[in-house]
């Protein structure tokens, strides 16, 4: 249970209650300031000391990458709009890669946690645990039977990670000039489209 100090008054109920409000508090500062959680000013907003928040989440990292995840519902819901009815696979995830890509750019809670300087800190950062579930959730979300192109769960699962690895790639070297939205949906769907199709064919 939360201790019943600060708060502003008014203590949580229980520790879910607590990390939930951490978390909330948590967001707001990566909304107001685009960049990465402050520990210092989430206690402060919360009417805590340090310790608290440490409680619950035990580095900065760990609290970033919480608030990054309970932020981008609203970025899930646009990118399933921008991909729905599309069924080919290869099409799918194309729009998506290069949407996604665009977003980095103007959200804070998704640039945490994909972003150059997020990956910088941690190169292993975009193929976390949280990472991977929140492309497992993106890609659940299209218009796609997957079954039908010869992906079970397993096949799901890495498929995402190479999806990961190449927004990373992407994130960290864009180019020199970066290609146009134009340039790199023919880009992507030629070459990343081409693997993700095999899958139909793959024999392991």
């Amino acid at each position: 249970m939360a201790r019943r100090r600060g708060w502003g008054g008014s203590p949580p109920g229980s520790d879910e209650e607590a990390s939930r409000r951490i978390v909330a508090a948590a967001v707001d500062q990566i909304a107001r300031t685009g960049s990465e959680v402050n520990v210092a000013e989430v206690a402060e907003s919360l009417g805590v000391i340090r310790q608290t928040v440490y409680r619950y989440f035990p580095s900065s990292d760990a609290l970033m990458r919480a608030a990054a995840l309970a932020s981008v519902d609203e970025f899930l819901d646009r990118l399933t709009e921008r991909v729905a009815g599309i069924t080919d696979p290869a099409d799918a995830m194309t729009q998506g890669v290069v949407y996604t890509l665009n977003e980095v750019t103007r959200i804070p809670h998704l640039g945490i946690l994909l972003s150059r300087s997020y990956s910088d800190r941690l190169p292993d950062g975009l193929t976390s645990d949280e990472a991977r579930a929140f492309g497992l959730t993106m890609i659940r979300r299209f218009d796609v039977d997957w079954e039908r192109y010869g992906y079970d769960d397993a096949a799901l699962a890495e498929l995402v990670e190479f999806l990961l690895r190449i927004m990373q790639s992407f994130l960290l070297s864009p180019g020199d000039p970066p290609r146009t939205d134009a340039e790199l949906e023919r880009y992507l769907r030629r070459w990343m489209g081409t693997a993700i199709l095999a899958q139909a064919g793959y024999d392991a």
